[in-house]
């Protein structure tokens, strides 16, 4: 009558008041009590009736209770205490209660799930140990017990029951890995007390779940690949014995797959993701990676069909657990920068093995990482690699995706395209949102018909080219960082990366930061490879150095004009390839130049992408070695000046904002030789007989040196003149004497090397705010590839005195175009270059011919028009001249090139006119008087600035111009 009583309060406990529910329990509890002491006499059969009454439904109780609820705790501890007084026979005798095994399978699947509940929500505070300890032993015993009944029972294929083999074994693995067993995370004396008193749960449940995976026979399929994440949470416990009981049934997972279907696809993908999941939140180690590679080596030998395909998955887990204990490393570590080159590692990593759900996963991961430090265009990169798996179409999109709006691919990629524009934006890469923007207003134009947007995007199109012609952005630094010894993590060690700086960032702040990562390191004040002592050593070294980017030419930008904004975007944008380059002494050193001894070593590092990308760092997987001679070294840095000076000129003539000093300071440090000393030093290293006796393999590079020196000069006239346009009153002075030095050099340098001559900077100077910037380079076409000419040097043996604004006036000028002069043809062993006329009307241009009343006056030896030139040095967008490589046309090459409009003459035809107001025209067009001549393509002849001609290439200009009726420019 008090089981009956006690029954129907238990089935009540969520109702009625709570002093007759706290009784109820109370009593219960004092009942159990008394029957578990020693001296109470028989009690088996009070025992029984409690469980045949009250067991089923105490468990039922709990399950209804919250976990809220007052008495939880006290309905829980009397389950406990039925269970732990039961015996075998109590088992026995009550499972034989049932009357079908219907009612059994309910029955063990309720307990299934309340022990599975009340294991990973203890109904005890977390430090009552003691109580959850002989909880777990009590439910240890009746979760095996129970298992004894379903192997009994419902093994056979005719009454398995896949739903309470599956309940039990995510039981089980539940058990062995709730966090009050880890033993590993206790202290030595708590752990020694359980294990003393209570043993190692995990063991013995662990091997229990093997004894029945094996027990499973022809129904394991059933389990696969759904118990493939359980069984491995359990075999990353840290427990020796453990491990090599259960790492096993991998291998018979593998098998039982590939007997069914000749793979285990479903195998390997489920363990490619719950591993990813498992290692994150901690679980598995190096000497996990050791055990399993040998375990399933081991298992695979006795099976050769099996052997190969069991081997690459080995070697693909082995691989994926290397970045995944990387990654797990430094996510506690405070340098961001090493958990991005982990989270990149392993998103290349899925790539690979073509897990597409996994790389979207970390490609999101690395994008959150780049926008807490304000990495725009980072970001902008690396979701940019999302919208690439992504099609212009109305297919369904993956759930896993990020933006969660979005129903369609086409929906998905237009917003993704939309925040990466965004970002490019932020992070100054207009060049990369052009791009976006174009598909997306094809997308508008040509497939959705939506003119709406399409106006936007052609509005933030064109903003984004006013951005690239008018703000200034700022290059960034490069520099390479070595992480050497083997202190470091494997993805460190030995390795050189090339770091993009941010802006305005100096290399003593950025080294400064990157000690403060590795507060241990050594920093290493060399700049050469250290040796293997450094290497192989157990400490850490950082050696950081400031590298040069290398211009990496766009396709679409090869021999054309281009100005300098987008030119110097290209400079630090793009690249692959750095130099550093180390002055070394070699042979005797002269106290009074050491020009002549001054040897160059210079490393390239190559760069295993280019930069900028999804990283701000990239590992450098090639590096070689040259050497520079003293007198190459010396026609680099006169290259270098002079497009300092050329770069510079254009930035005051487009902005009169800017300061004058640092115009000052470049020009006064060139021309006064007690500042800098000027060229005066290679003159005396390179120009003499002793030196051409000794280096005859040098002579088409002196010529290039002397034609690089000659060039100095127009381009430090133009910077003069425009300096003094701006000079105040009070620096009058200095500028004068810096007219006075320039008028001595001038003088020497046209006598000894000729002259070259660049149009009158008024002309030049266009009033167009978006080509500002090109009035001085646009002046002069680069033609490096017209190839086979006969170029030779322009001079004038006569040299003009003075200044360059001193010049005669021009009358006919260069008609400025928005059209762009076009190279010529790169296949043909001759260039070509089309010539146009224009209206009589005088207009701006960035470009004068020489006065042809100075060129009629001219006799025919000192006319100064030259064969064809050609304009090159490394700040042009063009590609070196094929063919002969020879420096005999050094000269020609080694002008900066000044990219140019459209040219032509005044007194041309209406048609011209119409022709050259094309945006799309990509010719030059010059006509000069007495330059008619039918044949000049087979002789190369362009005539475009300078007035001197040779004896061959002026009588053929008179024998054409004999024909009155001749005035169409021929083609060439």
């Amino acid at each position: 009558m008090m089981l009956r009583e006690l029954s129907g309060a238990l089935k009540d406990m969520g109702e009625g008041p709570h002093d007759e529910r706290r009784n109820s329990v109370e009593l219960l509890n004092n009942i159990l009590e008394v029957l578990s002491r020693d001296n109470v006499g028989e009690t088996f059969q009070h025992i029984q009736d409690i469980v045949v009454s009250l067991l089923r439904t105490i468990n039922r109780t709990v399950i209804t209770m919250g976990r809220e609820h007052a008495l939880i705790s006290r309905v829980v501890a009397c389950m406990t205490a039925i269970l732990s007084q039961m015996d075998d026979s109590h088992y026995s005798s009550y499972l034989e209660t049932f009357s079908g095994t219907t009612d059994l399978v309910d029955f063990l699947m309720e307990t299934f799930l309340l022990f599975k509940d009340l294991i990973g929500k203890h109904v005890y505070p977390s430090d009552w140990m003691a109580m959850i300890m002989v909880q777990n032993r009590v439910f240890l015993r009746a979760i095996n017990t129970y298992a004894d009944t379903m192997n009994l029972k419902f093994l056979n294929n005719n009454d398995f029951e896949v739903q309470l083999w599956n309940n039990y074994f995510h039981l089980a693995v539940a058990f062995i890995t709730q966090e009050s067993l880890q033993l590993q995370h206790f202290s030595s004396t708590k752990r020694n007390k359980i294990l003393a008193k209570y043993g190692d749960m995990r063991r013995l449940i662990g091997f229990a779940i093997r004894d029945m995976w094996y027990k499973l026979g022809g129904n394991k399929i059933c389990f696969i690949p759904g118990m493939v994440g359980p069984i491995l949470e359990m075999t990353l416990i840290p427990e020796e014995e453990l491990r090599r009981a259960t790492i096993p049934i991998f291998f018979d997972m593998m098998q039982c797959e590939h007997t069914l279907s000749t793979h285990f696809h479903k195998f390997e993908n489920e363990i490619i993701l719950k591993l990813d999941h498992e290692v994150e939140g901690g679980g598995g180690d190096e000497r996990y990676m050791e055990l399993l590679e040998t375990i399933l080596l081991e298992c695979a030998v006795a099976h050769p069909l099996l052997r190969p395909e069991v081997e690459h998955f080995v070697t693909l887990v082995k691989g994926l657990l290397v970045r995944l204990l990387d990654y797990r490393t430094v996510m506690s570590d405070d340098s961001r920068n090493n958990r991005m080159s982990c989270t990149v590692n392993l998103l290349n990593f899925y790539k690979d093995i073509n897990r597409e759900g996994m790389y979207i996963r970390y490609l999101y991961k690395l994008r959150d990482l780049h926008l807490d430090v304000e990495n725009y265009t980072e970001a902008a990169y690396t979701l940019l690699l999302h919208s690439r798996l992504l099609k212009w179409s109305d297919d369904q999109c993956s759930p896993q995706f990020e933006v969660r709006s979005c129903q369609t691919q086409r929906q998905l990629k237009e917003t993704l395209y939309d925040i990466i524009i965004g970002d490019f934006d932020k992070g100054k890469m207009w060049e990369e949102a052009i791009t976006l923007c174009k598909e997306l207003a094809d997308q508008y134009e040509m497939e959705v018909f939506d003119y709406e947007l399409l106006s936007q995007s052609l509005k933030q199109q064109a903003k984004f080219y006013e951005n690239i012609m008018k703000i200034l952005r700022p290059k960034p630094d490069y520099f390479a960082v070595g992480y050497y010894g083997q202190g470091y993590p494997p993805f460190l060690r030995n390795k050189v990366f090339i770091h993009r700086g941010k802006e305005y960032e100096r290399r003593e702040d950025f080294q400064n930061q990157l000690m403060s990562q590795f507060p241990i390191a050594v920093r290493l004040n060399i700049t050469t490879m250290p040796g293997d002592d450094v290497r192989l050593s157990p400490l850490q070294y950082i050696q950081c150095f400031t590298v040069q980017p290398v211009l990496e030419i766009p396709p679409h930008l090869k021999n054309k004009p281009v100005p300098d904004q987008i030119n110097n975007f290209y400079k630090s944008n793009y690249v692959q390839r750095f130099h550093y380059s180390r002055p070394v002494r070699r042979g005797p050193v002269d106290p009074n130049n050491e020009f002549v001894s001054m040897w160059i070593e210079r490393t390239t590092f190559t760069t295993v992408y280019k930069l900028p990308g999804i990283l701000r760092w990239f590992e450098a997987t090639d590096m070689k070695h040259t050497t520079i001679s003293p007198l190459e070294n010396a026609i680099e840095t006169m290259e270098s000046t002079n497009d300092k000076i050329l770069t510079m000129v254009n930035q005051y003539q487009a902005d009169d904002a800017l300061p004058i000093n640092p115009l000052s300071m470049l020009l006064n440090g060139i021309v006064d030789p007690a500042v800098m000393g000027g060229f005066a030093k290679y003159e005396k290293a390179f120009f003499t007989e002793e030196y051409n006796l000794q280096h005859p393999e040098d002579r088409d590079k002196l010529d290039r040196l002397k034609d690089l020196i000659a060039w100095q000069i127009p381009l430090l006239g133009g910077g003069i003149s425009l300096h003094g346009k701006r000079v105040t009153d009070d620096l009058r002075p200095f500028h004068e004497r810096m007219e006075e030095c320039f008028k001595h050099m001038r003088k020497k340098v046209e006598k000894e090397y000729g002259v070259r001559e660049l149009p009158d900077m008024d002309e030049r100077k266009s009033t167009r705010p978006r080509s500002v910037l090109r009035s001085f380079r646009q002046s002069v076409i680069s033609i490096c590839s017209l190839q086979g000419s006969e170029c030779g040097t322009p001079t004038k043996p006569y040299p003009d005195s003075g200044l360059p604004d001193t010049v005669a006036p021009r009358t006919p000028t260069l008609q400025s175009s928005s059209g762009s002069g076009s190279m010529g043809d790169e296949g043909g062993a001759e260039g070509e270059v089309k010539l146009r006329k224009s209206k009589k009307k005088r207009k701006r241009s960035s470009m004068i011919f020489i006065p042809e009343e100075r060129d009629r006056t001219n006799t025919l030896d000192s006319k100064r028009l030259s064969k064809k030139q050609e304009f090159r040095s490394d700040t042009n967008l063009s590609e070196p001249c094929q063919g002969n490589d020879s420096l005999t046309n050094a000269n020609s090459r080694s002008l900066p090139a000044i990219t140019g409009l459209s040219l032509s003459v005044a007194n041309g035809s209406e048609e011209a006119e119409s022709a050259r107001s094309r945006r799309d025209s990509k010719s030059m067009s010059v006509c000069l008087p007495g330059d008619r001549t039918p044949d000049r393509r087979s002789k190369g002849v362009i005539n475009l600035l300078f007035g001197a001609k040779s004896n061959k290439s002026e009588q053929q200009n008179n024998k054409s111009s004999t024909d009155p009726g001749n005035k169409k420019a021929s083609h060439f």
